[in-house]
């Protein structure tokens, strides 16, 4: 039935709110990068938006149609109209490029969301589509946005000067003929600030709290997915409770604990509470993969003679590798990436974590880009490992989910 939904009413009301997203995106984007103040036209935006979404279904020809529409925008921009607004001193040929850019990022986009839209009536599963398509877009664009554009903003800060980022806070584009010294934060934060002492100890502490977190959780995991005993329900099911209580709330016992134990502004004090907050949910991913994995291969290795540990070992261990590097992988960011606990605990310069340290940073005294290129410093190595290994992490934290 194609009496309810038209593509020539659809495609301008969803291209119109997507030209709104892209430009108020793309001149953001721009303003950071270049240093030029870019200020969005939502009216013109949606107009613009509305005439391609209708001559989308109008022309069929997506290609030439978003090429039309790449031209429109660089005109209306270059005529002051919008939908991207420059400073009258911004010249012509920067005006034509930086709304030819609004316009090919609008109408090649658009053109995958309601290129194969037809003019007049569609059916339910057209148009249902077409929507998904849009929202799939949209939280893609603006949650990309989000998580880049912050990074973007700290890395262009870190490699500025003081007398730069006076000048002109809100310029964030990067003199390369600097060459070398764009990186001069980085070089003052591991020569003055000691962040080579904080990295490794971050990375060492991470790694210990890796191995006890594992230590503790694989036996533990394991006798609650396999072995019978007394509450063993109940201890499953209360596994994660420790989660509903804030860390905001404990910090204050834990503090005055550890200053009565002598365990204050010392590494063993990290270390032993560190593995409190991330063996609970190294448990609770483990015992759902044990479950997963069928039980009669463990006992063909008890009928043949193997004890309980050695089956552990030589069969569940090896068959559930994907899970353990997840794991591995989940708690060594939850260590690297802790603050609270350091924050509250090390006092003495010489034993700072990384977050630690970039904190110590956050100084009306200490220059904003020596701050961001703590950050970075903080950021980088974790989110390449992340990317690095993130396809065992999916796999890991799936993998117990269907019973196999």
């Amino acid at each position: 039935m194609k009496t309810l939904y038209r593509g020539y009413l659809a495609g301008p009301i969803i291209t119109a709110l997507w030209s709104v997203t892209i430009v108020i995106t793309v001149a953001v984007a721009l303003s950071l990068g270049t240093g030029i103040p870019l200020r969005p036209s939502n009216l013109v935006s949606l107009l613009a938006g509305a005439l391609v979404g209708l001559a989308f279904p109008l022309l069929r020809r997506p290609i030439l149609v978003a090429a039309g529409a790449t031209v429109l925008f660089a005109l209306l921009t270059v005529s002051g109209i919008g939908p991207i607004n420059f400073r009258e001193e911004t010249g012509s040929v920067t005006a034509l490029l930086f709304g030819g850019v609004a316009g090919a990022a609008v109408s090649f986009s658009a053109a995958r969301i309601i290129g194969d839209l037809p003019f007049g009536g569609m059916d339910r599963h057209e148009f249902e589509n077409c929507v998904l398509r849009f929202l799939i877009g949209f939280g893609f664009v603006v949650f990309t946005a989000a998580v880049l554009i912050p990074f973007g903003v700290m890395v262009a800060t870190s490699l500025k000067s003081q007398q730069e980022l006076l000048q002109n806070p809100l310029d964030y584009s990067i003199d390369l003929s600097k060459g070398w010294d764009l990186l001069r934060s980085y070089r003052e934060l591991f020569v003055d600030f000691n962040f080579g002492s904080y990295l490794w100890t971050s990375f060492y502490v991470s790694v210990v709290t890796v191995f006890v977190t594992l230590l503790f959780s694989v036996p533990g995991a394991y006798a609650v997915a396999r072995l019978r005993f007394a509450g063993q329900k109940q201890f499953s099911q209360s596994i994660l409770l420790i989660y509903m209580v804030p860390m905001i709330v404990l910090a204050l016992p834990i503090y005055m604990a550890f200053s009565v134990a002598g365990l204050r502004n010392s590494i063993l004090g990290i270390i032993l509470i560190y593995p409190v907050t991330t063996i609970p949910v190294a448990l609770y991913i483990l015992q759902g993969y044990f479950r997963g994995i069928p039980v009669e291969i463990e006992e063909a290795g008890l009928m043949d003679g193997l004890g309980r540990l050695s089956v552990i070992r030589r069969i569940t261990l090896p068959l559930c590798l994907p899970a353990l590097a997840s794991v591995s992988l989940y708690v060594f960011m939850i260590a690297w990436n802790e603050f609270l606990l350091a924050f509250m605990l090390l006092d003495d310069p010489s034993k700072f974590t990384l977050t630690r340290g970039v904190a110590m940073l956050n100084s009306s005294e200490i220059p904003r880009q020596h701050l961001m290129a703590g950050a970075v410093i903080a950021s980088v190595p974790v989110l390449a490992l992340f990317m690095g290994l993130e396809r065992f992490l999916t796999r890991g934290l799936t993998a117990g989910s269907v019973k196999g």
